[in-house]
């Protein structure tokens, strides 16, 4: 009888808890945020000397920007997914106001949503988010001072612009 009241107690325990962490959760907090890399971009002293020596060394299928990474979401292993490898002219303001040498840029499920909680959150915003065919962005600073890019892919027309371009993806 001690052992069924005690299983039924810890079955109590746990059922209210989890009903008071459901009914207390901030949704905010369990929304998706980064869902994977979206590119790196670094400072070069010859950025076209920098993709021929990944080309011909690393097997990079570079262009006039860089490579993009094909590859397919865990998700849904059906639908493609990109992420852009870029190095930039040494002098760039690009990666400005950060001083550093590199920007990572991340891909996220909604920009809009996530702006206005990084706001709450008193997130440097740099700049207001720019939407194209091939996705939303908008540059945040993180507490180093490197910035950071974050992108809502429309990964459907990023392959279609690529495409248009006539480039080559990495797989």
């Amino acid at each position: 009888m001690k052992k069924i009241i005690f299983i039924i107690s810890i079955l109590a325990s746990f059922m209210l808890g989890f009903a008071f962490k459901a009914g207390t959760e901030n949704t905010s907090d369990h929304m998706k945020r980064v869902t994977g890399i979206g590119g790196i971009f670094f400072k070069s002293k010859d950025p076209k000397k920098m993709r021929d020596w990944y080309k011909d060394h690393l097997g990079f299928e570079t262009n006039e920007y860089g490579t993009v990474f094909e590859w397919y979401q865990g998700a849904d292993n059906s639908k493609k997914g990109f992420s852009q490898w870029s190095p930039f002219n040494e002098k760039t303001n690009y990666f400005q106001p950060s001083e550093k040498d590199f920007m990572i840029n991340y891909r996220v499920g909604n920009l809009e949503k996530l702006v206005e909680e990084l706001q709450k959150e008193n997130v440097t915003i740099v700049d207001k988010m720019e939407t194209y065919e091939y996705g939303k962005f908008v540059h945040i600073m993180d507490p180093e001072g490197n910035k950071i890019e974050l992108w809502e892919p429309n990964d459907i027309e990023y392959e279609k612009l690529g495409q248009k371009m006539k480039s080559k993806t990495t797989k």
